[in-house]
């Protein structure tokens, strides 16, 4: 009862804060995590995007500090053409992780040539910070790694995957994974970026000669070394013209009935 004797009115489960952060609450912070970022990529007019992975440890001094400007660089360019291509929708924006090294120098990049930007940021315990070239309204904070790399994928149009850790190989073998298996109806072309690093780091070619993967399964990315060449590999890649109104969602596939 309140203190002039009126019933008090119980709180309601989306405003108690306990409930929300209890065991219980968790699918309910787990679809917020969806329709969130839904809700402001609708409001932005975001159509689909171009991913760039890579590791939040590169510096623009440090010694692979080419990668950093190299990565600045292709996501003005690609920001660039996205902006002349004909469309009320914004086009293949530029999406990282939010963070440093590669993901600022991407996003630094399209802020760059004018355009807008997306940072999926993740919390964790003692890093990461989103960078501060991030749009505003479009820097996202995600507590759970599988919506965050859910919508990583599910926007995307093309992934450019440069030199990373545990994070980025963990990122770009799903999106493998999900092309292989033919999970998404739409090509998700792949560039793995800077030759020397990636055949030292993955030995694609054992994975063959073990049986592990098929050969044609080497196709499902391609090499690049300098921006020119990714910029002209997604402009091959990439439809100029839009196919679909609204957020360009990468639907995935499954067994028709027969084969049930």
């Amino acid at each position: 009862m309140e203190s002039n004797g009126t019933p008090k009115i119980p709180e309601l489960a989306y405003e108690d804060d306990t409930f929300l952060d209890s065991d219980d609450g968790r699918p309910v912070r787990i679809l917020a995590e969806y329709l969130g970022p839904l809700h402001r990529f609708r409001r932005a007019n975001i159509h689909d995007t171009i991913v760039f992975f890579g590791s939040a440890r590169l510096s623009s001094d440090g010694p692979m500090g080419r990668y950093y400007h190299e990565a600045r660089e292709l996501a003005r360019l690609l920001t660039a053409w996205s902006k002349s291509l004909p469309s009320r929708a914004h086009r293949y924006v530029v999406c990282t992780g939010g963070g440093g090294g590669i993901m600022e120098a991407a996003n630094r990049g399209a802020g760059d040539a004018g355009g807008r930007t997306i940072g999926l940021n993740i919390s964790l315990p003692h890093e990461q910070w989103p960078n501060a070239y991030v749009t505003r309204e479009l820097s996202l904070e995600f507590h759970y790694f599988f919506m965050r790399k859910l919508w990583f994928a599910h926007l995307a149009r093309a992934l450019v995957v440069f030199p990373g850790g545990f994070g980025t190989l963990d990122e770009l073998t799903e999106i493998l994974t999900l092309a292989q298996t033919r999970k998404f109806e739409r090509a998700i072309p792949v560039i793995l970026y800077g030759t020397s690093y990636w055949n030292e780091v993955i030995n694609f070619d054992a994975l063959v000669r073990h049986g592990m993967i098929d050969p044609a399964d080497l196709g499902l990315f391609q090499h690049a070394d300098d921006p020119a060449t990714a910029l002209a590999i997604l402009q091959t890649a990439l439809p100029a013209e839009l196919e679909e109104p609204g957020p360009g969602f990468a639907h995935s596939r499954t067994r028709s009935s027969k084969e049930r």
